[in-house]
């Protein structure tokens, strides 16, 4: 294993940002090569502790040279999210000078060439040149992982419609409950930028190419019991898609779990603001008509109370996890039967 340090210069003089980089090199030049990163939402780190458990295995593979295909491995990628802590509190999700989305504005090639991306050097702010390195480091693998988390959830993936279903061996090798396919854009997300380069790589290309960003679960979800699950998972793809070697190692079947297209989410918003009660859970199904929490407004007053119903059959898949909400704020994105009526179809939201 090879470990590297990326650098890059932030806005201010005297001020920079560093971030490790893990190079595992493969024994087969045709065989497919694999990229992994994690809290590119810095706060989000049950993907973080999943690569950490991965790394022995990794290491294991290599020393017994069964790995075929290189794989790069990034546990940190957003060293800038990290350090921004306000009133003791982190908040990576957003570069605060500019209120970006770490997750947006990546720039979008249409070649996996990297003399295409941006110079760094040109780029104003340090999240952009931030966004720039990650792709210099990804663009090019046949298997690019984006490990995030939700706020309340079980474990999903968001795959791009084109790619599916020929991912459905991945998601069966993760152990997700549920698939979410989206086309179109997504704001220039990490997943878009990953994608762009090969759609039109025809149709052979496309099946042999896995994208997608991983959603483990709640930002709560960081033990050592998940983690090592979570890294068996990762493990397994790697070995059905003929990254490592390893005959211990069942080829999954097929995917069993929730697949829908990102037309079928309702984001459940709160009517109004003041305390949140569930009457749901991620991985619960409900009918139409079920209620699924009770907003309470005014404490104590007759009226006080305002509830939340289905509005579709489906499947809960996310959840809030504060107790405190603003008219407005999106509480529970249920996963239906069919499609929703909501013009926002619960896309890969800010």
């Amino acid at each position: 294993m090879e470990k590297t340090i990326e650098r890059l210069a932030g806005d201010s003089e005297g001020v920079s940002y560093e971030f490790p980089v893990y190079r595992f090199k493969g024994s087969d030049a045709k065989a497919p090569t694999a990229y992994l990163q994690a809290a590119l939402h810095a706060g989000e780190l049950p993907g973080m502790v999943a690569i950490d458990a991965l790394m022995p295995l990794l290491a294991k593979a290599e020393a017994e040279g069964r790995i075929k295909g290189s794989i790069t491995v990034v546990p940190w990628a957003n060293p800038v999210g990290r350090a921004q802590y306000v009133f003791g509190e982190l908040e990576g999700r957003f570069h605060l000078p500019n209120r970006v989305n770490f997750n947006r504005d990546f720039p979008l090639i249409d070649k996996p060439d990297v003399s295409l991306l941006p110079d760094e050097d040109s780029l104003p702010t340090i999240d952009q040149r931030l966004k720039a390195r990650l792709l210099k480091l990804s663009v090019g693998h046949d298997i690019v992982l984006d490990l995030h988390c939700d706020d309340e959830s079980t474990a999903y993936l968001y795959v791009p419609a084109v790619l599916w279903p020929a991912m459905q061996d991945c998601a069966a090798a993760m152990g997700v409950e549920a698939v979410l396919l989206w086309e179109g854009e997504s704001g220039a997300a990490f997943e878009e930028a990953s994608l762009q380069p090969h759609l039109s790589g025809g149709r052979e290309r496309l099946d042999n190419l896995v994208v997608t960003t991983v959603e483990y679960r709640g930002t709560a979800d960081v033990d050592g019991k998940t983690a090592e699950a979570d890294a068996a998972g990762l493990y397994r793809l790697l070995v059905a898609r003929g990254v490592i070697a390893d005959t211990a190692v069942a080829k999954p079947g097929n995917f069993e779990g929730v697949v829908a297209p990102l037309e079928n989410i309702d984001m459940m918003p709160a009517p109004k603001a003041g305390a949140v009660l569930y009457d749901v859970k991620p991985g619960d199904w409900v009918k139409k008509g079920a209620r699924l929490a009770t907003i309470v407004h005014m404490p104590g007053e007759p009226g006080g109370r305002e509830e939340i119903f289905a509005p579709q059959d489906g499947y809960i898949l996310t959840r809030r996890s504060h107790r405190i909400t603003r008219k407005g704020d999106d509480l529970v994105k249920l996963v239906g039967s069919k499609r929703s009526d909501d013009a926002r179809f619960g896309t890969l939201e800010d």
